[in-house]
């Protein structure tokens, strides 16, 4: 995965999450994507007993839509999630702003994370800034009409 992706997405607090439930709904709800470097997976925190780690459970499959209109920037990721209960890695990326939504801090006993691997993902920038259509030419082989069409790129 380009660095290119993580720029577009680092800035933006929050995500939203979509799962699917028991009887085949789509349920999605906003999420903060919490950490400093991309390698691959992003990381969310939350209740181990939430509906949406029962979700993941049985199926592993999510969407995580970023968005920062003031932009128009439009990110998709499609990906693999796991629920990941790692007293030392929610230490690591812990931080207060997040003592907001988990007021009993990073030693809640039903604290968790949930990590997405990233398979997948689509950007959009309506803009067609110069990152985005470079690296759309650049994937497609350097041939800007063989590129995703302008604005809009698949990054895998």
């Amino acid at each position: 995965m380009d660095d290119k992706f993580w720029r577009l997405i680092h800035d933006i607090p929050v995500t939203m999450l979509t799962t699917e439930d028991a009887d085949g709904t789509l349920r999605s709800r906003p999420m903060v994507a919490h950490q400093t470097q991309f390698d691959g997976d992003l990381w969310l925190f939350t209740r181990a007993g939430s509906p949406k780690t029962d979700e993941v459970a049985r199926h592993h499959q999510v969407n995580l839509s970023f968005t920062e209109p003031a932009r128009q920037t439009y990110v998709s990721v499609s990906g693999w999630a796991e629920l990941v209960r790692d007293g030392g890695k929610i230490r690591q990326l812990w931080s207060d702003a997040l003592s907001k939504w988990f007021p009993r801090g990073p030693d809640d006993p039903d604290l968790a994370l949930l990590r997405v691997r990233v398979e997948h993902a689509e950007c959009w920038d309506s803009t067609a800034s110069a990152m985005i259509q470079a690296y759309s030419a650049a994937k497609a082989g350097g041939d800007p009409g063989s590129a995703d069409k302008p604005g809009r790129t698949s990054i895998h």
